[in-house]
Formats: C-alpha cells, sequence, structure tokens
C-alpha cells in the first residue's frame, strides 16, 4: 500500500485531535499536571517526568498554558505512534495490515481520545514503547544488531522516564526470550544487557530525585499493588471495563488476533516469532492489572492495562486487512469512526456553546461540563472584589480542585493543598512552610463541612460572598470563598 492513505490518516486525525483539544478545557489530572508542574524537577510525586516536562516545556515555549498549547506535544507524540503502529503491522505482514492498525488504533477511544490529546503520562509511554517493539523486530533477527538494540534501551528507558508500569512491557520481552528457541541465543550475547543498561541510565534521574525525596513516588505507586481483600471476580470487572475503554467490537478482535498468534506460535522459519513476541509484551500489563484486582483494596483503572492492547493492534491490523472486502468489516469501521466524531463534535461543542445547557445534570446525575471547561471566569471575579491582591496565596482542601483553580488563577498565585494527601503539590509548596500566613481559601464541594474541618487550623477562617465559575450566560457552579488569617498549619 502506498504511504499516501497512512499520512492521510495521521494528518487528518490530527487536525480533529488539534479542534477537540481547542475545544474543551483540561480535565481534573490534566489540570493537576500542569498546575503542580509548573516547577521543573528530575521527578514528581505520582510519575515519571516525561509527561510533566513536556507540558512545562509547551507553556514556556508558547508564553501561555492555554489547554491547546500543553496539549500539543501529546497530539504530536500520537501522530507518532500511529506511524511507529503501521510499520510494526509492515513488519510483522505488509504495509496494508500496517494502514489498517493504525485506523483501528485512531478509532479506540482510550487510545484516539485520551492518549491521542490529553496531558497524561500514556503519550509519551505509547510512542516509547512501540519505538522499544519496532527495534527489537529489527534487532532480533540480526547477526549483531547492536544499533537496534541501543534504540530499544533507550525507547524503554524513555518508557519508563514515562510511566513505571513500562517495567511490565519489559518484562514482556524478558519473556520472549525465554520462550522463543529460535531468539533464545540472544540471553548469552551482551546487547540485551547493554539495552537494559542503557534504559536503566535514562531512567536514573527518576530514581535519585525518589532517593533524595523518600522514595515518595515509588511508594505511592507500589502502594497500589498491595492490600489484605480477596475479590476473585474483579478481575472479570477490570477486563470489562477495559473492553469498555477500547470498544467492545474492538477489544473482542485484539484478543482472537492474538489468540491466531499465540497458536501459530514462535516458529522463526515462517515469521510467527513477531506475533509471539507481540504477545508477550501484551500479556503483562492485560494479565498483570486483571490479577492485582483481585487482592488490591485500591482501585484498578482500566486504561492502565492499555500500553497491552496497544501491541496487539498491528495483529488486529493483519486480520483486517485480510478481511476489508466484506463488507460487515467495512461498516463496523465507517460506523465507529462516524460514532467517534460524533461524540467528539457533541462534546466540543458543549463545552463551548453550552447548547444542552442545564438538561445534562438530570441525565448523568451531576452536569460533567465544568469538569472539561477552564474556570476562566473565577480570577476576574475575584480580581473585581479585591481578594488577589499581590502576594497573596491560595489555599484549596484538595489537589484535585487545586489543579482546576490554580490553571484559572493562573502562575503568579501560589496554591497551597490544605491535605495530607497534597501529591505534588506537597513537595512543590508544602503547607507546613506557610503557616503563620494568612491565606484566601476556595472550597469548591460541601463547603459546610470542609470550613469546620479547617477552622481549627486558622486563628480565623471567616466566609466571604461566594464566586461563580460561568460558561455564557450560566453559572455552571459557586465556589465558597473564605478569608483564613494566621495558618497554624496541618494535623
Amino acid at each position: 500500500m502506498p504511504q499516501s492513505p497512512l499520512a492521510t490518516l495521521i494528518v487528518a486525525t490530527t487536525l480533529v485531535r488539534l479542534a477537540f483539544a481547542w475545544a474543551i478545557g483540561l480535565g481534573v489530572d490534566e489540570s493537576y499536571m500542569v498546575t503542580a508542574g509548573r516547577v521543573l524537577s528530575l521527578g514528581y510525586f505520582d510519575h515519571p517526568p516525561a509527561s510533566w516536562w513536556l507540558s512545562w516545556g509547551a507553556a514556556h515555549l508558547a508564553g501561555t498554558e492555554a489547554a491547546l498549547v500543553v496539549r500539543l506535544p501529546f497530539i504530536l507524540l500520537f501522530a507518532l505512534s500511529t506511524w511507529l503502529v503501521a510499520r510494526i503491522g509492515t513488519r510483522i505482514a505488509d504495509a496494508r495490515a500496517g494502514f489498517w492498525a493504525a485506523v483501528a488504533l485512531n478509532l479506540s477511544p482510550v487510545f484516539g481520545v485520551t492518549t491521542g490529546s490529553w496531558v497524561l503520562p500514556d503519550g509519551p509511554l505509547d510512542a516509547a514503547l512501540l519505538g522499544a517493539v519496532l527495534c527489537l523486530l529489527h534487532a532480533l533477527p540480526a547477526r549483531r544488531g547492536w544499533g537496534w538494540w541501543i534504540g530499544a534501551g533507550l525507547c524503554a528507558g524513555l518508557a519508563l522516564g514515562s510511566k513505571y508500569s513500562a517495567v511490565l512491557t519489559i518484562g514482556g520481552a524478558g519473556l520472549y526470550l525465554l520462550t522463543a528457541p529460535g531468539h533464545r541465543r540472544w540471553l548469552l550475547r551482551p546487547q540485551p544487557y547493554m539495552a537494559l543498561l542503557l534504559a536503566a541510565a535514562v531512567f536514573s534521574p527518576v530514581i535519585i530525585w525518589n532517593a533524595t525525596h523518600g522514595w515518595a513516588s515509588f511508594a505511592f505507586q507500589g502502594d497500589r499493588a498491595l492490600g489484605l481483600r480477596f475479590r476473585p471476580l474483579e478481575p472479570f470487572t477490570v477486563l470489562g471495563g477495559e473492553a469498555l475503554f477500547v470498544l467492545p467490537w474492538i477489544w473482542a478482535p485484539l484478543l482472537y488476533a492474538a489468540w491466531r498468534a499465540l497458536r501459530r506460535g514462535p516458529r522463526v522459519a515462517d515469521g510467527g516469532w513477531r506475533g509471539w513476541l507481540l504477545c508477550c509484551v501484551a500479556a503483562p500489563p492485560i494479565l498483570g492489572f486483571a490479577l492485582i484486582a483481585a487482592w488490591s483494596d485500591k482501585r484498578i483503572l482500566y486504561h492502565w492495562a492499555a500500553p497491552g492492547y496497544l501491541m496487539l493492534f498491528p495483529l488486529l491490523g493483519q486480520e483486517i486487512a485480510a478481511r476489508i472486502g466484506q463488507a460487515w468489516v467495512r461498516r463496523t469501521l465507517i460506523g465507529t469512526a462516524a460514532l467517534l466524531l460524533a461524540t467528539l463534535a457533541v462534546i466540543g461543542t458543549q463545552e463551548r456553546l453550552d447548547w444542552l445547557g442545564p438538561r445534562l445534570a438530570p441525565l448523568l446525575r451531576k452536569d460533567p461540563t465544568p469538569e472539561g471547561l477552564d474556570w476562566t471566569s473565577l480570577r476576574p471575579e475575584l480580581d473585581a472584589r479585591g481578594l488577589l491582591p499581590p502576594g497573596t496565596v491560595v489555599g484549596v482542601p484538595n489537589w484535585r480542585d487545586a489543579g482546576k483553580i490554580g490553571r484559572a488563577l493562573g502562575p503568579g498565585v501560589p496554591i497551597v493543598v490544605l491535605d495530607r494527601d497534597a501529591r505534588q503539590f506537597g513537595i512543590v509548596r508544602p503547607a507546613s512552610g506557610f503557616v503563620g500566613h494568612d491565606l484566601l481559601v476556595l472550597v469548591v464541594d460541601h463547603p459546610a463541612q470542609v470550613a469546620a474541618t479547617l477552622a481549627p487550623r486558622f486563628g480565623t477562617l471567616a466566609p466571604v460572598p461566594p464566586a461563580p465559575v460561568m460558561l455564557r450566560e450560566r453559572t455552571l457552579l459557586e465556589i465558597s470563598v473564605f478569608q483564613g488569617q494566621d495558618f497554624r498549619g496541618l494535623p
């Protein structure tokens, strides 16, 4: 297949993501990463630094934290991921398989929408993992392949620098070397070990940061795999949730394609080893998080296993290419594309025009519009009332609301989270550093309860009229405002 269809796909889907990124504001997690990540660091509380650095760099180069600007690196990275999936599909089969693998990837919401445009660690993670696998596909059949092994090590290090769960995919590559007789000889050669050392070197700044911060990030993420509860049915719930995120009619064919590759085996002579490799790197994230759900008392988020499914798209592309002449396959692809575009259009126009107004709240129990909106009306409202003179420090009861409020107020207003679970805010600007200061306290939910909890932490905590968050002419929510004097620290 010529390159023009793939180029057309990449350009068209990138333009759609740019429009969608412009239409909606940053979500809760995105706002948190941008706001708490304003101070550049070797490491961060929640994740390794790659995604934080990308949003920080984009904001500083452009001189603005506009949603489209901070999302732009992630949109471009997904264009790269689309190309890499196509290259892997071409490597295991042909260019037609690569193209349809790229199409299917863009139609899956967890990849084509969230990973493809939002400020999340998954964007750099997926691109780096795909780069590592493509390097392995070139390195394994070579006699020496030093260059490809070095490329695999660099990409693996970049993946680890994006999200800790990359270690599962890297472990899957080791599983492949143990289970594929035709390439097991690499275990006796220096190239794989040099690649691991290179990956560790790229990842070393994160280790240094953790060592100087009480291993905070490692402990936070590692704690999610611990627990004292036995829930034997929870893995099936997790797999079901993952199916919804991927789309069930894409998820099931992905597993079918994997089953077909596993049946073929890791033979070198007929090229079956390539599919076996993809299944080996896919299995640890998919099976690992499902199994952890059986005993962990923490919530397993469905997108955590996405890198596993990512590795199966080249296999799915091969299956689609073999059946694209069948009407039901074409109808499924076209229908999915139409559904996805319509959904993005509804969300984007709602966030810009509010054409549904308050009618969403009864249908969804809670209006989701404020979460997808940048609260730009907050800063002018507080300025007009003289509540944000130079030097004002704003206290917020939790890190989730701190991200949205910090984005609204801008980089010049320090944000302090008044809670023990302050995440990166607690490292950048710990509440203990503001003992004795006066704070302007902004509360999004349950103001009476929060005020009663915080009142002992101040000399006085006096309410003033709330500040509305507006979309066009509608008040989406009211943020309660308190003037706190003589902050006494957290208990």
